[in-house]
């Protein structure tokens, strides 16, 4: 097994194991992915924890029964998780995002905010909603409708969390996908949100 995927210090994806992910992945092109598009060393994304590696693909024995196991650890969650393999993509496990969806999800962090009279809490739902949705493109709406906010004195403590969650999301499957060091994808991420 490769060690190269360590732990960061603050949580995030280490510019190692972002390297090492995404070069496994490319790797990893051939005629039974599509029956089974997961392997042991890949990048992926689940929609309630963010990026994390697979770990390991097995049978394993539970109640006498033998189910075929995924795990997968989340460094910036500091966390294992193990669910069947038959049920992987029905709980929101995918691969990292193609450049067409981050393209998108780009254009959508540089539209104009959707601002919403709503009451915060029921908008803080939602908001969450989307991050945890797994969908790069539904974070990216969490970021462009809570930036404005965030540098200001209008925004709340929670605005700036949800902020920072769909931002650290975002930021941790792009690195993977680019292969950049996540520090530099969240600079590049200020400067394009500073420029919308």
């Amino acid at each position: 097994m490769n060690n190269s995927f360590r732990m960061s210090q603050k949580g995030g994806v280490t510019d190692e194991m972002a390297r090492a992910a995404a070069e496994h992945t490319a790797r990893q092109k051939d005629p039974e992915q599509e029956k089974n598009p997961f392997r042991e060393g890949d990048a992926i994304v689940y929609a309630a924890h963010g990026v994390g590696r697979v770990d390991r693909i097995g049978e394993e024995e539970i109640a006498d029964t033998k189910i075929e196991m995924i795990q997968i650890s989340f460094p910036g969650n500091q966390m294992t998780l193990r669910i069947p393999l038959a049920k992987a993509r029905k709980s929101g496990l995918r691969k990292i995002a193609t450049r067409e969806i981050v393209d998108k999800a780009m254009s959508v962090i540089k539209g104009k905010p959707h601002v919403s009279r709503g009451m915060w809490a029921r908008r803080a739902v939602a908001y969450q909603e989307k991050i945890n949705s797994g969908d790069l493109v539904q974070i990216a709406e969490v970021l462009r409708d809570l930036r404005r906010n965030v540098d200001s004195l209008d925004g709340s403590f929670s605005e700036r969390k949800l902020f920072e969650a769909a931002q650290e999301r975002f930021v941790a499957e792009l690195a993977v996908l680019e292969n950049k060091d996540p520090a530099k994808v969240l600079e590049d991420l200020t400067q394009t949100m500073k420029n919308a």
